[in-house]
């Protein structure tokens, strides 16, 4: 295996992994709207209705509200993924922690 086909099966793992968060997000957006509100205040309660755990919706309303790139919006996106990776790890840690 070449450094292209790592790289290239590296992107697809961690795209695979962003995609399997953002299902779980999609899955359960009323309890993560209230996080997303508090990243982005400058999202209405209107545009958190309508993106409704659309990713994309999500990017759209970002870079309408934030004047932002695509590319940006994106970025922020996957921070806050990440962000969230680390509150659940967190959280389980905890709960096993104290026998949950």
């Amino acid at each position: 295996m070449n450094i292209g086909q790592i790289l290239l099966a590296d992107f697809h793992t961690k795209e695979k992994q962003s995609r399997m968060n953002w299902d779980q997000i999609e899955g359960k957006w009323k309890q993560f709207r209230g996080q997303a509100k508090q990243q982005w205040g400058n999202l209405t309660d209107n545009d958190l209705e309508q993106i409704n755990g659309k990713r994309d919706e999500l990017l759209g309303r970002l870079q309408q509200r934030y004047g932002m790139a695509r590319e940006d919006a994106q970025k922020k996106v996957d921070e806050w993924l990440k962000t969230l990776d680390r509150t659940s790890q967190t959280d389980t840690s905890h709960q096993t922690a104290k026998g949950y």
